[in-house]
């Protein structure tokens, strides 16, 4: 009878146990090769690409705040700034080789310097630069969707487009509020644009991870 009493507690206590784990980690279970189940490998890749990503938007308020305000460092700020473009070209190099990362690190200069095109515009109150400049910001956008989308069928075109079109909108509304002097929607914005750009990098370590199986063992 005590026998029998202790399998049925272990039965029960199995079952429970199944029914209280979470879908997330039953999926991760189900599927071991999937971008749910980490590795350090993986873990790595997310974590690298997070901060890269966070220094990207990190550093574009840096620059913004800056030029807006006539602060001496802009040159200093926007050289460190584009260095992280370069750095984010180099990230992915491992796996699209040197010229891919280069042509990554171009585009992505080309956007700084767009934006530092609509920043001044903006400033300035030019609305003719502002919709020149703000124009090719979001042509070179484009050219980021396209480029990436070819590289990895897993970064879907449109799903690129919206994502740096939202970048681009949050960066907008950042530069917008700061010269209304609404520091609260400058805040704000700034705490979404971070938020975005996590969700971006997570988009873009999935698609590799996806992508190069093998490396990620």
């Amino acid at each position: 009878m005590k026998r029998r009493f202790l399998l049925v507690t272990l039965l029960v206590a199995m079952v429970l146990a199944f029914t209280l784990t979470p879908m997330g980690a039953q999926a991760a279970v189900k599927e071991p090769g999937s971008a749910l189940c980490m590795n350090p490998s993986k873990v790595k890749l997310r974590e690298d690409l997070r901060r890269l990503w966070i220094d990207h938007v990190g550093w574009t308020r840096s620059y913004i705040v800056s030029a807006l305000a006539g602060v001496e460092d802009q040159k200093d700020v926007l050289a460190r700034l584009l260095k992280n473009q370069q750095d984010i070209g180099d990230a992915i190099k491992p796996y699209y080789g040197d010229a891919a990362g280069n042509k990554l690190a171009d585009l992505l200069r080309e956007h700084i310097q767009l934006a530092g095109g609509v920043v001044d515009a903006a400033k300035a109150g030019n609305q003719a630069d502002l919709a020149k400049f703000n124009k090719e910001w979001y042509r070179n956008a484009d050219d980021l969707a396209k480029f990436l989308s070819g590289a990895n069928p897993n970064w879907s075109q449109k799903e690129q487009q919206d994502m740096l079109y939202g970048h681009l909108k949050l960066i907008t509304e950042q530069v917008t509020a700061r010269l209304k002097k609404d520091w609260n929607a400058d805040i704000l914005a700034y705490d979404k644009g971070e938020d975005h750009m996590i969700m971006y990098a997570d988009m873009l370590s999935d698609g590799i991870i996806k992508q190069f199986p093998d490396k990620f063992k």
